[in-house]
């Protein structure tokens, strides 16, 4: 107890000092910036898998480093609805960080309840262990088929989010990092506090996928929170930070189809171990580790050739735009009467 109770009010500490030292007056963030905090946050979760292999032992900090960057690789994928949710609700640059970061907390929040669910049921029933093996394969199937369709989804308002627009006075003007205002005597909601929620909550429904991928790789609630306290705190700063890539990383679905796919033949396989007298072989966490790092290091590689050269067969079209047939360009019409 005493260890999670130094672990929250670490975190808190940090996700303060984030807040003061970066995020507390709105602004764009450069790509210096974003780069800096990143590069903090991965040192961060560095240092604290080498203390749980320091004062823990091998086994927790190589269950932590693999959580973490499934949970840090799943993340990335969340980013491109971010992008189109802050294009949904026209959010100004300046505000992009604020929004990020509240919605980022809520959706942390929310998570540490599904976490402990998940290993109350774990710890209860072992039969769960098929439901979310069950439930990754079907999500990897699911990933490569919409990988293979190649169609960009708008993104779309959530339930909750629909009704609190409807029944909740709100105004459609931004009022700087304001949630609500005071207009007429009457209380009304800003856009600020519909992105948050819809950023937390979309988050939330991705979790659904990262829950069970992670109790996958270990079943220690300590772990699994703090790798997705680490890789959700460092999302703000990613985003500014890879925005602009993640076009490129156009085989990112089909590596973390893989990676959850591979998890959830290995929760199968632990629930057939824990339930049955039968021998299977289990999946140790360093060769767990191996595969998923493998997998994000091809993925990324195959992923930049592919963009390469699908930049390169587009560029010839774009030269001759605005060019006659012989190439040379073409003459502004006479606009003179």
């Amino acid at each position: 107890m005493t260890m999670w109770v130094l672990t929250v009010v670490g975190l808190c500490v940090l996700i303060a000092a984030d807040f003061f030292i970066g995020g507390r007056k709105p602004h764009e963030v450069s790509m210096k910036e974003a780069g800096t905090w990143s590069i903090v946050w991965i040192a961060l979760a560095a240092l604290f898998g080498t203390g749980l292999l320091i004062w823990g032992d091998g086994q927790a900090s190589g269950e932590f480093f693999a959580g973490y960057i499934t949970e840090k690789s799943l993340s990335v994928d969340n980013l491109f609805v971010f992008v189109l949710i802050m294009a949904k609700f026209s959010v100004p640059t300046i505000y992009q960080q604020r929004v990020l970061m509240i919605g980022v907390l809520i959706a942390l929040v929310l998570r540490a309840v599904f976490i402990a669910v998940g290993a109350a049921a774990i710890s209860t029933f072992a039969w769960v262990f098929y439901l979310f093996g069950a439930f990754l394969i079907w999500t990897a199937w699911k990933l490569i088929q919409e990988a293979r369709a190649e169609e960009e989804e708008d993104w779309e308002p959530g339930r909750l989010v629909r009704a609190v627009q409807r029944r909740v006075p709100s105004t459609g003007t931004w009022h700087g990092t304001k949630v609500t205002i005071r207009e007429n005597g009457k209380r009304l909601v800003t856009p600020m506090l519909i992105v948050m929620l819809a950023i937390g909550i979309t988050d939330v429904l991705f979790a659904v996928d990262s829950i069970p991928a992670i109790f996958g790789l270990t079943q220690d609630p300590y772990i699994v929170f703090t790798a997705n306290a680490f890789a959700l705190m460092g999302l703000r700063q990613l985003y500014f930070l890879i925005v602009g890539l993640l076009k490129k990383l156009v085989h990112l679905a089909y590596g973390l189809s893989v990676i959850l796919g591979f998890i959830g033949v290995k929760l199968v396989l632990h629930g057939i171990h824990e339930t049955t007298s039968l021998h299977v072989p289990e999946i140790s966490t360093p060769v767990s580790l191996g595969v998923i790092c493998g997998v994000l290091v091809i993925t990324t590689i195959t992923s930049l050739i592919a963009s390469k050269k699908a930049s390169k067969n587009v560029s010839p079209t774009a030269e001759n735009v605005g060019s006659d047939d012989q190439g040379k360009p073409a003459e502004k019409a006479d606009t003179q009467s």
